[in-house]
This record gives C-alpha cells, sequence and structure tokens, in this order.
C-alpha cells in the first residue's frame, strides 16, 4: 500500500480496495448460480446480484471520476480468502442442499463486508465533500443490504431447512444400516454357535 498520507488517500485505497472485491465477485456469481443448480432461487438470486453488480461497478467507476482519479483495483484479500472458501465448497459438497446452503453463508459474508466497507465510504465521501460520491455509494449500500435481507430470507425459510433435512434423511439411513448391520453379525454368530 502506498503511503496513507490523510483521510483522501484512505478513502481513495479502500475505493481501489472495493472495486477489486466488485469486479472478482462479478466473476464469480455465474460459477456458484450454476453450482446450485440455474432453476433453483438461490441461482437466480445470484444472477440479479450479477446484474447488481454491473451497475455498482459503473457506480464506483462514477465515484473515481467525481474525485479526480483513474478507476483502479487493488487486491482485496478479504474478498480472495471468501471466494477461496467458496471454491473450496464447489470442489468439496456433494449434496446440493449442503452446497446452497454453505454458498449461501458465503454469500452473505461477501455482502456484510461490502456493507461494511460501502458505509465506512459513504462517511468518508461525506466528510471529505465528495457529496454526489456519497449519494452513488449509498445507492450500492442499500443494494447491498437488500440482497443481505433477500438471502437471510431464503436462509430461514428454506434452504438451511433443507440442508437440515437432508442431514437427518442420511442420519436415519445410517442408522438403518447399522441395524441392519447387527442384525446380520448377531446371525452369523447364532448359525455358528
Amino acid at each position: 500500500m502506498p503511503a496513507v498520507k490523510n483521510l483522501s488517500d484512505l478513502f481513495l485505497e479502500m475505493l481501489k480496495d472495493i472495486y477489486y472485491a466488485e469486479k472478482k465477485i462479478l466473476k464469480a456469481l455465474p460459477k456458484m448460480a450454476k453450482a446450485v443448480g440455474k432453476d433453483t432461487d438461490l441461482a437466480q438470486a445470484f444472477e440479479k446480484h450479477r446484474e447488481q453488480t454491473v451497475g455498482q461497478i459503473e457506480r464506483l467507476e462514477q465515484v473515481f471520476e467525481i474525485i479526480g482519479k483513474k478507476p483502479k483495483a487493488k487486491k482485496c484479500e478479504a474478498i480472495e480468502g471468501l471466494s477461496k472458501e467458496a471454491d473450496e465448497l464447489m470442489e468439496e459438497v456433494d449434496c446440493n442442499a449442503t452446497l446452497q446452503a454453505g454458498l449461501l453463508a458465503g454469500a452473505q459474508a461477501v455482502e456484510h463486508y461490502e456493507i461494511a466497507r460501502y458505509g465506512t465510504l459513504v462517511e468518508w465521501a461525506k466528510l471529505l465533500g465528495h457529496d454526489d460520491a456519497a449519494e452513488l455509494l449509498e445507492e450500492t449500500l442499500e443494494e447491498e443490504k437488500e440482497t443481505d435481507e433477500l438471502l437471510t430470507e431464503m436462509a430461514a425459510d428454506e434452504i438451511n431447512q433443507r440442508a437440515a433435512d437432508v442431514e437427518k434423511s442420511s442420519s436415519e439411513d445410517e442408522d438403518e444400516e447399522s441395524e441392519e448391520d447387527e442384525k446380520e453379525t448377531s446371525s452369523r454368530k447364532s448359525k455358528a454357535a
């Protein structure tokens, strides 16, 4: 990070960070939608947010213009880490219901990161006298909050329960298999005696 001497420098650095994050998110959302199944409600939510993200990137570019800087991304380690977690889930989780719950949780982590960043950027833009930039950033902040609320509702209304039901079902299947194994073992022992 270049030397940060004042709030303007810090504002610019965080702007570059969130610009990188939004571009990374834009690439990740279609993969996540495909992984959970294109016809699912979660995939549709990911697609809707991808469309919003295009507009959010455009607004960030306007903010750069307002402050007289060229749009430039700076690697965001937080989004890199969250993206890596999502990639690992997509590789390792076989059960679609469990995958949906995991990717939804990961998407909420991203939303919470973005809400924190945009909230800070809005306040700093106001303090620095960039009222037009603050309005653009506020618009994105509200979209991020709405997306988080939607994901929370989806998790509470069905996705987490479906994952739990699959777990119960597989646990019951394992119990039945254990009972059958015990009966078979017991039967062999009594025949051998």
